[in-house]
């Protein structure tokens, strides 16, 4: 560990309206759950016993709220007028699909909520963030205003940190978040940490894509981030994701890799050239720079996305060893449970694996790593942060009570149209805004 540095898990804490309404071409796990019954209070739940695992083995952890949804705001904006229950009403009739979107709890999933580089890469030695504009899918878009809020309202010093407005929207400028964006220092950091972006589209007219499913992140907008970061370019990669891999379902480069510290786990169908990709990183990382590349006879691109192996998230640990976190498909799967006794048996940071219960979340298509955004902190710039948002046995305690009070045990996408379910949303993030104190950062509390 850097002296003075820890790396903290912001885990997206699921929201009242997490629903199965298969929003996302191309995420399979979306579409083939499309329509089943869903549980938020156990996907709440199931996320809260995460944090608490993560802070048990040693790592940092903290979470972000959920999203007001159904965004009221939103249906306004698209002309439904009247009361809340009449605007609900009014666009389950007229449109349902923009209800189904204005509903979706996909902010849970808060490695997409923006990217994020450490004080101790950039020039001017404060934390940057910048929310992803989410812009390839609509109901992900609306997202980035109150990502915005939540993340200024958090790191709100800005002798210590700078919140960036998200990009601006369209094709060309597509932002997912750190769901492709990968850091790694060497073990001993006598060197400067190197940024990988990866991007799946690109402007340039020799620009080859995926065929069957949409690539969501642009290399214009990887390297605009990059810039506005201040970070070293002599130190930050842009790699392309392979259009093989994204057209068998890796929509995020977390899908198909994972890393920290000096440590890489992914399969060989991440990018369209993996070996440069892993020279260039031992070059930049040095001697410690280790690594586990799967391939597709050890284990077939299938199975990787059905398992979400690659999706685990690697714990950072005050000792400087690692924990991986795996979500439990991994588990039963038999070639993906062979590639986690791999990773453990092998020359690596890893000295532990764990496979957790997340269904609920794995079901939309999210696992483990695709529910927290890193972020490295200094002692100080923790001491910074006034909100409750680190985890703690009592707030954990508060959450569940919460959670358990407030949350549905059951819904479907035909529940949506149920006014009560708004209001009992708001409800609940009113008082979660209380119990962190975050403030005003919903559209209803303003």
């Amino acid at each position: 560990m850097l002296a003075g540095v820890f790396e903290y898990n912001f885990d997206g804490l699921v929201g009242p309206t997490h629903n199965y309404a298969g929003l996302a071409p191309g995420n399979f796990a979306s579409t083939v759950n499309q329509g089943q019954v869903s549980n938020p209070r156990e996907a709440a739940l199931q996320g809260l016993a995460k944090m608490r695992f993560v802070h048990s083995l040693g790592g940092g952890q903290a979470l972000l709220p959920p999203h007001e949804r159904p965004s009221l705001h939103t249906l306004r904006t698209l002309g439904f007028s009247g009361s809340d229950e009449v605007v609900i009403a009014r666009a389950a009739r007229e449109w349902p699909q923009a209800l189904k979107m204005t509903s979706s709890a996909a902010a849970m999933w808060t490695a997409n909520a923006a990217t994020v580089a450490p004080s101790s890469d950039t020039r001017d030695a404060r934390v940057h963030f910048s929310p992803a504009n989410l812009q390839s899918m609509f109901h992900r878009s609306l997202e980035s205003a109150t990502t915005h809020r939540v993340l200024q309202a958090i790191f709100a010093d800005t002798t210590k940190f700078v919140v960036h407005p998200p990009l601006p929207s369209g094709e060309l400028l597509s932002d997912e978040g750190a769901a492709n964006h990968l850091r790694l220092i060497a073990y001993d950091h006598h060197s400067a940490a190197t940024h990988v972006f990866a991007w799946g589209r690109s402007s340039d007219s020799g620009f080859v894509g995926p065929k069957l499913h949409p690539a969501r992140q642009s290399r214009e907008a990887s390297e605009s981030i990059a810039r506005r970061h201040l970070l070293d370019p002599a130190r930050t990669l842009f790699v392309q994701q392979s259009p093989d891999g994204i057209d068998g379902g890796a929509f995020h480069t977390d899908v198909l890799a994972v890393a920290s510290m000096n440590y890489l786990l992914m399969h060989e169908s991440a990018f369209v050239d993996p070996h440069a990709a892993l020279s260039a990183l031992a070059s930049q990382v040095g001697e410690s720079f280790s690594s586990t590349v799967v391939t597709a006879y050890e284990l077939s691109l299938d199975d990787a996305v059905a398992s979400y192996v690659f999706n685990s998230q690697i714990v950072q640990r005050r000792d400087n060893t690692l924990a991986l976190i795996a979500p439990r498909d991994s588990d039963e799967i038999p070639a993906a449970r062979a590639v986690l006794d791999r990773i453990v048996a092998g020359r690596n940071p890893v000295t532990e694996v764990h496979c957790l219960d997340l269904r609920q979340s794995m079901h939309n298509g999210g696992g483990p790593a695709c529910l927290r955004l890193r972020v490295s902190l200094t002692d100080a710039e923790r001491d910074a942060i006034r909100p409750s948002v680190f985890y703690s046995e009592s707030l954990a305690a508060q959450l569940e009570r919460w959670v358990r009070t407030r949350y549905r045990d059951r819904l479907t996408p035909s529940d949506l149209i149920d006014p009560t379910l708004a209001r009992e949303s708001m409800l609940a993030l009113d008082e979660l805004t209380q119990i962190l104190g975050i403030g005003s950062v919903y559209d209803f509390q303003r």
